[in-house]
This record gives structure tokens, C-alpha cells and sequence, in this order.
């Protein structure tokens, strides 16, 4: 394991040199969207989409699919297979399939067509876990909310952040730590910088605006 000495940084200062390095970069899919449209009901959809999928392919599957329906009631209608036709290569294009039309049909037939707002109700959809339901929250209603995925798990945990093991873990830890009116930016951040810096298998600490501070926490092998 390879370590360097503690960052004398807290969570907000890390926070901002992250987001002055990526000020002007191409945004995670979703975020993207969420730009574009403020819509929570589409970037439930989106997200459900990008689960093991490229952005750019999340992307274009999400313009293809709300050009065909983009709201829950014409979304429903769709036959699932047109659905999966629609979305493919996503990962699991299929299986998403069945859920975005499971979806869709409990939101018009148990909501009235609209997205809830709470996580409680979020998570017992088809399809949708704590990640994608604190990124809707966030980035659909403005409610702050930690959206831990892979990244955000990941990086937490080499920053020297959090000791955690699992993702739940993470975002209960990070609650603690993170200044709340940062919550929903984080995942976004972190998502850019794990995508094009702190990757998975060797990441490129000798590029890294933190490679000065940052402890690598099981850290064993970097460029």
C-alpha cells in the first residue's frame, strides 16, 4: 500500500480544487442532462440507463428514448421490447427495459404521473437503488442528498475521507464529513475526476491537483 502524507485539506477545500480542475470539462451524462432539463422523471430515466453503461452511450440512449415518450404515461405504453430496442447497447438493455416500463406505469397509475420526492418512496421503485434515488433528489428536486456510486466509493476511501466497505457505508460517513451545500455536487465531481484521474486500477496520481496531499489509500500502483 502506498501512502503520502495526510491531506491538510479539508472535504471543502478538496471540493473546490476539484471543481476549478474540471471547471469547463464535459459533465457526467446525467449531470448533463440535468442541465439541460431540470426534470426530475428524466433523469430518473437516465440514470436507470447509465447503470454499467458509457456516458456517451447513456446519452444518446436518453435522447433516443424521450424522442420516442418523455413522460411516464407515453413512456408506459411502449412495449418493452421497443424500449430495449430504443436504449441498446446499454448494459443490461433488456432488464432496463422491463424496469423503466414497471416504472413508468407505477408513477402514472400510484403518483399521478410525477416523481416522488422522498428516498423511502424512490427506493421501492423497480430498478432503483440509494445512488440513483439521491441523484434524483439532487439533481431533479435540489434536495441535498450524498449519491454514492463506484467514484465517489472509491475515492472517498483513498482520500482518506471514509474506511468503509460498502457503498451505504460511504454515504452515511460522508453525511458526517461533507458541508451539506455540497452534497449534490459531489457526485459529480467525483465521477469526472474518477473517470479521468483517480481510475480504478493504476490511477494517475502524477497529474493529480492532490498528488501532493492526497494519503492513496490502498493505492498500489499509479502513473
Amino acid at each position: 500500500m502506498k501512502t503520502s502524507r495526510k491531506t491538510d485539506r479539508g472535504p471543502e477545500e478538496i471540493i473546490a480544487a476539484l471543481r476549478e480542475a474540471f471547471a469547463g470539462e464535459k459533465a457526467p451524462s446525467v449531470s448533463a442532462i440535468a442541465h439541460t432539463h431540470r426534470d426530475p422523471f428524466r433523469i430518473l430515466i437516465s440514470t436507470m440507463i447509465s447503470l454499467r453503461t458509457r456516458d456517451e452511450v447513456t446519452t444518446a440512449a436518453s435522447e433516443r428514448l424521450f424522442a420516442a415518450a418523455d413522460t411516464p404515461g407515453t413512456l408506459a405504453l411502449l412495449p418493452a421490447e421497443k424500449i430495449a430496442e430504443t436504449i441498446y447497447p446499454a448494459g443490461f438493455y433488456r432488464t432496463k427495459a422491463k424496469q423503466i416500463q414497471h416504472v413508468c406505469s407505477i408513477l402514472q397509475r400510484e403518483y399521478g404521473g410525477e416523481v416522488p420526492q422522498s428516498l423511502e418512496q424512490l427506493v421501492q421503485l423497480p430498478g432503483v437503488g440509494r445512488k440513483t434515488a439521491n441523484l434524483v433528489l439532487g439533481l431533479g428536486f435540489g434536495i441535498p442528498a450524498v449519491c454514492v456510486d463506484t467514484h465517489v466509493h472509491r475515492i472517498s476511501n483513498r482520500l482518506g475521507w471514509v474506511s468503509t466497505a460498502k457503498p451505504e457505508a460511504t454515504e452515511h460517513a460522508l453525511e458526517q464529513i461533507v458541508p451539506r451545500r455540497h452534497w449534490i455536487e459531489l457526485n459529480g465531481l467525483f465521477v469526472a475526476f474518477g473517470q479521468r484521474v483517480c481510475t480504478p486500477g493504476a490511477p494517475r496520481c502524477s497529474s493529480c491537483v492532490l498528488r501532493d496531499e492526497c494519503p492513496r489509500v490502498g493505492v498500489t500502483r499509479s502513473r
